[in-house]
């Protein structure tokens, strides 16, 4: 076990620039997925706790959407947006979008009512509200649906060499149709770290996005 170890450090260093260049994709896959949802489900998510008409339809597609297995996503993308990048990113950005919906929803329909009317009462208009009131309160909850959606998007990259997106993924389909353990361990072995790092270092954000008398019930 340990040789293959030593033997996947030999190989990344004799094959660097490769390495590196899939390193990049890799990050940059997740990091736009997920930047890309934070855009999409946030406001998605503001709409739906205020229009209850549509809260009901949006929470059950969401719901849904986490139950398709991550290769069918991709699956369904090809026929619309053919290989690459690009279907990549968008089957990720699905991905994505669904627990940072969901967070965001159940974050701000969770708002004391009692809050919500006394910030009314001070003559605060939906938009201060929000911004004031339900999003701070809501923001241990988003920052949870933030932090699952890229650590899950960190392992999710890797399928993305399923259909030529490039990332990992591609050193670990190599070293599995080679059999070969070193080419393996280096795609898989960096994904786990930069899943631990993704972890430890949202966490250190989370000390400065969330209020500090929130941070207890974020976890």
């Amino acid at each position: 076990m340990f040789d293959n170890f030593a033997e996947m450090v030999t190989y990344i260093q004799d094959n660097q620039e490769r390495f590196l260049e899939l390193l990049s994709e890799h990050v940059e896959l997740t990091v736009l997925s997920v930047v890309i949802a934070i855009l999409v489900a946030l406001p998605l998510a503001v709409i739906a706790s205020r229009i209850g008409v549509l809260a009901r339809p949006l929470t059950w597609l969401a719901a849904i959407g986490q139950t398709i297995p991550s290769l069918a996503v991709l699956g369904l993308m090809l026929p619309f947006l053919g290989t690459g990048f690009r279907p990549a990113l968008f089957a990720l950005t699905i991905r994505a979008i669904l627990p940072i919906f969901l967070n965001g929803y159940v974050g701000i329909c969770a708002t004391d009512p009692a809050i919500v009317d006394a910030a009314h009462g001070m003559g605060a208009s939906d938009a201060q509200l929000l911004q004031l009131v339900e999003l701070p309160l809501a923001s241990p909850l988003i920052f949870a649906g933030i932090k699952t959606a890229t650590v899950q998007n960190i392992g999710l990259a890797t399928l993305a060499a399923f259909i030529g997106g490039g990332g990992l993924g591609d050193l670990i389909l190599q070293g599995l149709a080679m059999v070969d353990a070193p080419v393996l361990l280096a795609g898989a072995v960096p994904v786990a770290l930069l899943a631990m790092a993704a972890e430890v270092g949202l966490g250190l954000v989370q000390r400065v996005v969330v209020p500090a008398g929130l941070r207890i019930s974020s976890g």
